[in-house]
């Protein structure tokens, strides 16, 4: 199968790193004219940079806005009027127990983790039902599905992020345009690297050690026994939000290596 994405402007939020940055690489791989985001002109300019050296060819560009905020979305959304392909990948996460979370952490998480998509998914799916082609994906999480019990905080947005893309789906109907959840695993991301790193050592461990361990205590039921590679992620969204995928619509998409114990 060849992926081909020429001519088509995808939009990854959060992507100066991590899985969003190895979205924005895959897709521009692809072919997209591909818009890299982050809260500020130096991180966006040196992922872009970053790409650039690593894929001279690549058609990029970048647009610093916080998406945490409805300010922070309109201006992206003046920068770029229209995308073909948005990703909404902008995330936080933080370990802590229920009883010390404030009632501002949760309501921080829900700004950034599903009000970015929110806003930008109501900026840009007219736009894309009137063209009769676009595709919207959600970075999701198994923890959407698992709620942790060492970050509820955390779960609770991933599960609104699976309701609000269904629900968007519906809207799709008899159309091109698809919507739909991408639901990672444990990824080692730089920010998980850094979270590990922190584990091992406060345990006396390498950092081999603390993710092993990570995965065996708090996610045991993983068949893969081991942290994602952020490039394995971004390769089931890059074939969501191809042309082949056009039959794949209000779906919840599964990349969590099987920690999930349903056939369904």
């Amino acid at each position: 199968m060849k992926i081909d994405l020429s001519g088509k402007t995808a939009l990854v939020t959060g992507s100066t790193s991590g899985i969003g940055h190895a979205i924005a690489k895959g897709l521009a791989g692809a072919g997209a004219d591909v818009v890299i985001n982050g809260r500020t002109k130096a991180k966006v300019d040196a992922a872009v940079e970053a790409l650039r050296k690593a894929m001279p060819e690549a058609k990029l560009r970048g647009v610093a806005a916080d998406v945490s905020t409805a300010a922070g979305c309109q201006t992206l959304v003046a920068a770029l009027p229209d995308v073909d392909i948005l990703i909404n990948n902008a995330g936080i996460f933080e370990p802590k127990g229920f009883f010390e979370i404030p009632d501002e952490d949760w309501s921080r998480f829900f700004e950034v983790n599903v009000m970015s998509g929110v806003r930008l998914s109501r900026a840009y799916l007219p736009g894309m039902l009137k063209r009769n082609w676009g595709r919207i994906v959600f970075i999701s999480s198994e923890s959407a599905l698992n709620i942790p019990r060492e970050m509820i905080h955390y779960g609770m947005t991933k599960t609104a992020q699976l309701a609000v893309s269904r629900g968007l789906a519906e809207m799709t109907r008899g159309s091109a345009v698809t919507v739909n959840s991408v639901l990672p695993g444990p990824t080692m991301s730089e920010g998980v690297e850094t979270f590990v790193k922190g584990l091992a050592k406060q345990n006396g461990q390498s950092v081999d050690e603390a993710a092993s361990v990570f995965i065996r205590q708090f996610r045991p039921t993983s068949l893969l026994q081991r942290f994602a590679s952020v490039e394995e992620i971004a390769n089931l969204v890059v074939y969501v939000a191809s042309k082949q995928a056009s039959a794949t619509n209000g779906a919840a998409l599964r990349a969590e290596g099987g920690i999930v114990q349903t056939i369904a």
